[in-house]
């Protein structure tokens, strides 16, 4: 089983950057795929990006392509969100998951992601 830790989240202003990591521990971020997702008050948990085990297939959710990316760097177990051009509608908790049965796929499927971090708080405002 994994534990995921996000880290990296706060106040930005519109236009800004930030980058968003996930630790993980027990098992390697290469035993599953991997997804972020984020929550607004008062809305629905939305898939942002996800990254196959092999890293081979990322997606983009329609709304951060071409300002987010997902990435990984196995060698400290680690993924990152790097957020650039930030809106305010960017605002939420971003959590990073842990989906264990994708054998090549990413899902942007909440429900198929076994495990989640704590969440790390975005905040985009002038």
């Amino acid at each position: 089983q994994v534990q995921l830790v996000e880290s990296g989240g706060g106040l930005v202003q519109p236009g800004g950057s930030l980058r968003l990591s996930c630790a993980a521990s027990g098992r390697t971020v290469t035993s599953y795929a991997m997804g972020w997702f984020r929550q607004a008050p008062g809305k629905e948990r939305e898939f942002v990006a996800g990254m196959s085990r092999s890293g081979a297939v990322r997606k983009h959710a329609d709304s951060v392509r071409g300002r987010f990316t997902i990435s990984r760097d196995s060698a400290k177990n680690t993924v990152y969100l790097q957020m650039n051009s930030l809106k305010l509608e960017d605002t939420a908790l971003y959590y990073c998951a842990a989906d264990r049965d994708a054998e090549v796929a990413v899902t942007t499927f909440r429900y198929e992601y076994d495990y989640w971090g704590q969440g790390t708080q975005v905040t985009v405002s002038s």
